[in-house]
């Protein structure tokens, strides 16, 4: 029996496997880069060793320094959790080759799915359907195509590509970026079906001869052709849910497959589906198999690899519906640009339980408030997922907490996911690979527009109190409170689409809100002005506005983190967190970042005009062009690398390029100049 355990992973999949190591009384050791040091799952294992270094090839791609750590610590079993070396058939090898238990299919099952072309190949032997596949591209000549990395998966190395033209600059990409991931940079090009679902099928083998499907995952919501929404089970047919598990179960008896898998379908909207590859590794999605099913996977995992029996003969009855979201570092309303920084807060409420099968709500959660979310690596901070007796409760349920989150610190696409959950089409199963490109409404900011000034009001409220608790001097006087009230209090704030605005207020004798505006002013019914003090006057200042009908704003309490408003007969509260300059604040209709300015700036160099800054820290892979060369608006300068994805940086306008002060290779941090373009 495994007695100790290592896993050569990271973040919430280092986590999950640690939780059920502990279930069963297997000690675990842990594998870290110097930036994952402090990271939670290094905080939780038994035992934990250093890998010098900070990017993957330095890290977690080093087998023989895997290996090294499992003999420094005695551990007899390695389990690869997903991404990294989990589809490396070398790795398994080397792991068997030390004497060591490898938790995982065997790695000519690895090799054989982990080359997709070899793999369409056996399987479409065995009967699965398959779609046109190509690896010479002067052969194609139906568009769109798909391309696609031949080693791994997450969405990595694909590009959709609709014009020859295109197809060349697409592969060399697909290439880079695959190579950057996998260590393998090998791509092959397949037909791309419009409008289709990623349907998937769990599946559990064991060294007795079992292959047996164990349910089937919807994953059709997608950015990036990364997989951001899944559920089970899929709303599909009876019978074409019966043909999934019967081809599933054939491609793992064709490789006599050993442990968790997972085969995945392109359903076409005319009903038929077509193979798409096989991930020889426990998923990410994996917790929603569970919550339907009552199984812990890993366990079964643990146990397959102890030379023991899966414990079904067949697919089991789904028990309810799960939906799990992926809740990443990013902003998707600047295309998914992946973001960092500190965690200041990471509240979800609700949650039932974590890591392990849990009815409700379950959080596997690669940080906690006070993490740091860097470049090297994937920009997945956790995932939720909710289990009900109905799809629809589940997706209300999920939405629920994500709405009510406290998620403080770095951009997240929280609000994406509720607004996908709460949508008519997601709730009808209107739903595909290309939903998020059809669906531009799902991008908008939970709380709108013309909310932001009551939220910077309370943030501004909040701070005054804040700074009236910690008083010594006249305490028991409002914060603000002036003798002569002619000027108001002013507050500058900039909101995290950069937009720089004023909060200005005043307060009456009583501590209550005498008026208030905003600078531009942004409600468009008029900022209220509330007048608990019937002779205040109304702010001339300009950009104030007056009070609209039905507008009127009174305060309640305020607190340094919390703060009440009666608007228009009804109560709002505010919940207000301080981090430094940034403020954040959580509402009944959604949260927004601000960041306050200081009163009295000191001043700043500018960037020169036409200077494209750095929008997060990374590596300039590779620069297209040439000082002195003259571009048109929207040609490609440079690409940037950052968590392991790679971003264009397009010219702004047409010009000439001026300058271009980092070299490919050069290493950026956010705001760095990375081109100039003087304009026409």
């Amino acid at each position: 029996m495994i007695r100790k355990l290592l896993v050569a992973n990271r973040g919430e999949i280092a986590r999950r496997v640690f939780a059920t190591c502990r279930t069963l009384g297997v000690a675990t050791v842990a594998v870290h880069s110097d930036a994952d040091a402090d990271a939670p799952f290094v905080a939780e294992a038994d035992e934990a060793v250093r890998l010098p270094g900070n990017t993957p090839a330095e890290t977690y791609l080093r087998v023989e320094l895997i290996l090294d750590a499992a003999r420094r610590t005695g551990a007899d079993a390695v389990h690869p959790g997903y991404g990294f070396l989990a589809e490396n058939a070398g790795f398994a090898t080397a792991v068997t080759d030390a004497g060591l238990t490898w938790v995982g299919p065997s790695a000519k099952a690895i090799a054989v799915m982990g080359d997709k072309m070899a793999a369409k190949a056996l399987l479409a032997e065995a009967g699965v359907p398959m779609l046109p596949t190509w690896t010479d591209r002067d052969e194609i000549t139906d568009f769109p195509v798909l391309v696609k990395a031949s080693a791994g998966g997450g969405g990595r190395g694909m590009r959709i590509v609709r014009d020859a033209a295109d197809l060349p600059g697409a592969v060399a990409s697909a290439r880079r970026e695959a190579a950057a991931a996998f260590g393998d940079g090998t791509v092959f090009v397949e037909r791309y079906v419009e409008r289709g679902r990623h349907v998937e099928v769990q599946v559990f083998g064991d060294s007795h001869g079992t292959v047996v499907a164990l349910g089937e995952r919807d994953c059709s919501i997608q950015r990036r052709h990364q997989k951001i929404v899944e559920e089970a089970p899929a709303v599909v047919p009876a019978e074409l849910r019966r043909r999934l598990h019967e081809a599933a179960v054939a491609a793992g008896r064709a490789v006599d497959y050993l442990g968790a898998g997972t085969v995945e379908f392109l359903l076409a909207p005319t009903g038929e589906f077509f193979f798409l590859e096989m991930n020889t590794r426990l998923q990410v999605e994996h917790p929603v198999t569970e919550a339907v099913t009552g199984l812990d996977l890993v366990r079964l995992q643990l146990l397959v690899a102890e030379g023991g029996a899966v414990p079904l003969a067949a697919t089991p009855p789904a028990d309810g519906h799960a939906i799990e979201v992926r809740l990443c570092a990013e902003d998707p309303g600047q295309g998914f640009r992946p973001a960092t920084g500190t965690l200041h807060r990471f509240t979800l409420p609700g949650v039932a339980g974590e890591f392990t099968p849990t009815r409700g709500l379950r959080l596997d959660s690669g940080v906690v408030a006070g993490s740091t979310v860097g470049v090297h690596y994937d920009s997945m901070l956790a995932k939720l997922v909710a289990w009900a007796p109905t799809r629809a409760e589940a997706a209300r349920l999920l939405a629920g907490a994500l709405a009510r989150a406290e998620l403080h610190g770095v951009a997240t696409n929280r609000d994406l996911l509720v607004r996908v959950l709460r949508s008519r089409e997601f709730g009808t199963v209107e739903i595909d690979t290309g939903f998020l490109d059809r669906h531009e409404e799902v991008f908008a900011p939970l709380l709108p527009a013309d909310q932001v000034p009551l939220a910077a009001l309370a943030a501004a409220l909040a701070g005054a109190a804040g700074r009236r608790a910690g008083a010594s001097v006249l305490a028991g006087l409002p914060s603000g409170w002036r003798n002569v009230p002619a000027f108001p209090q002013v507050v500058r704030y900039t909101a995290a689409n950069g937009e720089e605005f004023e909060v200005r207020y005043r307060l009456d004798r009583a501590g209550g809100l005498a008026d208030w505006s905003t600078d531009p002013p942004a409600l468009p019914t008029g900022v209220a002005v509330p007048l608990p003090d019937s002779t205040a006057a109304a702010p001339t200042t300009a950009g104030t506005t007056t009070a609209a009908p039905g507008r009127a704003v009174t305060l309640v309490t305020a607190g340094p983190d919390r703060v009440s408003l009666d608007v228009a007969g009804v109560r709002r509260v505010f919940r207000v967190h301080r981090a430094g300059p940034a403020v954040f604040v959580d509402g009944p209709d959604g949260a927004v970042s601000l960041t306050e300015l200081p009163r009295f700036p000191l001043p700043t160099a500018a960037p020169a005009a036409g200077s494209l800054l750095a929008p997060l820290p990374g590596a300039v892979t590779r620069v297209h062009v040439e000082v002195g060369q003259r571009v048109a608006a929207g040609d490609l300068l440079l690409t940037l690398e950052a968590m392991k994805l790679e971003h264009p940086v397009l010219a702004p306008t047409d010009g000439v390029v001026a300058e271009l002060p980092v070299p490919a290779g050069g290493q950026v941090e956010t705001g760095a100049v990375l081109a100039v373009v003087n304009p026409d």
